[in-house]
Order: C-alpha cells, then sequence, then structure tokens
C-alpha cells in the first residue's frame, strides 16, 4: 500500500520529501483516475484551501474523498488541508467579528471543529516557535497564513496550543494542523501519521 498525497496545489512536494526519507511508499492525486491505486493514508497539504476544494469538486475527487476518510482513512492535513476537513469554517471580517459557515458542497467537512481561515493575517503575519504536541513532544512549529481551531467538537481532541489557540487536533485516525510539520527537519509527526 502507499500514502496519498494530494496534488491539485499548495505544498505537496515537501510531504513526498518527509514520506521518501521515512521510505514511506507515495503517488500524487491529480485527477479522478488516480483513486483507482491502492492506498491506506491520505496527505492534504498546506497552499490555498478555496482553490484546493474548487479543484477537488471540478476533478470529482470531493465526494470519494469525503467517503474514505468518513470510513476510516488515516488523512494528515496541514494549514490548507485543516480547512478542507473542517466541518465549520469562519471567515475573518474588517470589524473582527468573524461568521460560521458550514460548506459540506466545498469542502471535505469531516472533521469535528470550527477552524478561523487566515487567523494570523497575511504573510507578514507568519512566523515559527516551538510547542508541545501531544504524544510526540516539543515541535518546531511554522505557520504561514495560518488558521486556527477555535472550537473543538465532541469527537475531536486537542494535541497542541499556541498562544492559548488550538492548533492541532486528532479525530479518531485523522491528524490535522495549523502549522506546516513538512518545513522542519524533525521527521516524529510523519512517523506518527503513518502509524495511524
Amino acid at each position: 500500500m502507499a500514502t496519498a498525497v494530494l496534488a491539485l496545489q499548495g505544498a505537496f512536494v515537501e510531504h513526498k520529501r518527509k514520506l521518501d526519507q521515512l521510505g514511506e511508499p507515495w503517488f500524487e492525486i491529480r485527477e479522478k483516475g488516480d483513486l483507482d491505486r491502492d492506498f491506506d493514508r491520505l496527505v492534504l497539504p498546506g497552499g490555498e484551501s478555496t482553490t484546493q476544494g474548487r479543484l477537488l469538486r471540478q476533478e470529482g475527487l470531493l465526494e470519494p474523498l469525503r467517503q474514505r476518510i468518513a470510513a476510516g482513512l488515516p488523512v494528515l492535513a496541514t494549514c490548507a488541508g485543516l480547512i478542507l476537513l473542517a466541518a465549520r469554517i469562519q471567515d475573518q471580517v474588517e470589524d473582527g467579528v468573524a461568521r460560521t459557515e458550514v460548506r459540506p458542497e466545498r469542502h471535505l467537512g469531516t472533521l469535528d471543529v470550527t477552524v478561523v481561515r487566515n487567523a494570523y493575517g497575511r504573510q507578514l503575519g507568519s512566523f515559527r516557535t516551538q510547542a508541545e504536541l501531544r504524544g510526540v513532544g516539543q515541535v518546531g512549529m511554522t505557520f504561514i497564513r495560518a488558521p486556527y481551531i477555535s472550537e473543538v467538537g465532541p469527537r475531536a481532541r486537542t494535541l497542541a496550543t499556541v498562544e492559548g489557540r488550538v492548533v492541532a487536533v486528532r479525530q479518531g485516525v485523522q491528524l490535522a494542523l495549523s502549522f506546516h510539520p513538512e518545513l522542519e527537519d524533525d521527521l516524529r509527526i510523519h512517523q506518527l501519521f503513518c502509524r495511524l
């Protein structure tokens, strides 16, 4: 079996490098026919969630992937991938008040969380820090126009917080992070994913 890496847009190359370092076979998902290959894990990379969601719909990938994830397919979702998985999405608006939308027709919606898009602002709001990730230890965390999780539903559990904001959760075999572990030298998060 292999790990499927969504390769429609975003930082998928860096995830493939991590899988190579671990000796884990992988292939790219770019079109519906790629779903005919055997895979037992899925990576949803960072990038632009609106673009990725649109391409998932256009390529006929959204519903088949949603069904597989709901049936128990292990997933590693980073940054935009977290937004794709989230059941509820909040957009920042000018007056600082966010509105919450449920968007099952636009995203996968399998993770019981509410996510705030672009919560850390524009590219200049990007930063790197270190924090404790439950079950892994202290890890480097790079945030690039990152979301954060404003609400964790009863089916998910918090794995990490930074400055009081939830930045990592796990729900069964769905592992979702606001940050980019693929940009760090550390392999432990990808190792955890490969053990799911």
